[in-house]
């Protein structure tokens, strides 16, 4: 999302890029097993994992639907599982009660992929970000999230220098 892009450009501790869900053409995951005891078979799933696999942490973007992330994110995370272990995945969360049911969601999730999720998290609560969405109020104007982004990048950027340190020193 475009409003995070300058809390992102402020950090000097960190460098971002961005992926969507978009540019990958994941099929429905139908291979063997995890990519952690049988090859993946599909070509876009393996052009996930190495494009993951260059990366030492993450920012989700999670919406919540039904209570939970969306099947789309779900797919992606099981598309992938060397790729995510031991690295920090942080979440920005929108929708009822700010993501907050996906959010929760989606950190048991990653602690399955042997992720650390970061404690502090960004929710977006759903009528501030309907508004932004219909063009009422940009998100930019929520300026009650800056506390929390700062915060969950500041999370991110401690477990992700630590982590990295970590599987240097094992690998």
């Amino acid at each position: 999302m475009a409003w995070l892009t300058p809390f992102l450009q402020q950090r000097t501790d960190l460098s971002f890029e961005t992926l969507d869900l978009r540019d990958f053409d994941l099929p429905f995951f139908d291979e063997q097993a995890s990519n952690a005891y049988a090859p993946t078979q599909n070509a876009e799933g393996r052009r996930w994992q190495e494009t993951l696999a260059g990366f030492d942490g993450f920012i989700f973007l999670v919406a919540e639907y039904n209570h939970a992330p969306t099947a789309a994110l779900k797919n992606a995370l099981d598309y992938a599982y060397p790729e995510w272990q031991r690295k920090p995945g942080a979440c920005v969360g929108y929708g009822g009660v700010g993501g907050a049911r996906a959010v929760e969601g989606l950190r048991t999730i990653l602690i399955e992929l042997q992720m650390a999720p970061v404690r502090h998290a960004v929710h977006i609560a759903g009528n501030d970000f309907y508004a932004a969405v219909t063009g009422q109020q940009p998100l930019g104007a929520l300026t009650y999230l800056d506390a929390s982004v700062n915060a969950m990048l500041d999370d991110l950027s401690w477990w992700t220098h630590a982590l990295n340190a970590a599987r240097t020193t094992t690998d």
